[in-house]
């Protein structure tokens, strides 16, 4: 699967543990993502776009209404980095 290099950097944080946090407007619709690795710093690349593109594709999910995660999908996506091998 072709996936962007702001989509693979924000799969490789979330694979490493990380998770997306997100905000619902009042239509319920989700307005605001902040993607927070786990030593607990916010990633810039996690825009509402790239977050979207990642849903549709079915990469993250969330159950439950807890913050987004990788999936078993978006697992096997992601390619090895540096730190993962």
């Amino acid at each position: 699967m072709n996936i962007s290099k702001h989509e693979q950097r924000v799969l490789h944080e979330l694979a490493l543990g990380g998770a997306i946090l997100h905000e619902r407007g009042a239509s319920g619709k989700i307005r605001k993502v902040t993607c927070v690795t786990r030593e607990g710093h916010i990633l810039s690349d996690c825009t509402l776009e790239v977050f979207q593109r990642l849903k549709r594709r079915r990469l993250i999910h969330s159950k439950q209404g807890q913050p987004y995660r990788v999936s078993r999908l978006g697992i096997t996506t992601v390619r090895a980095q540096l730190n993962q091998r």
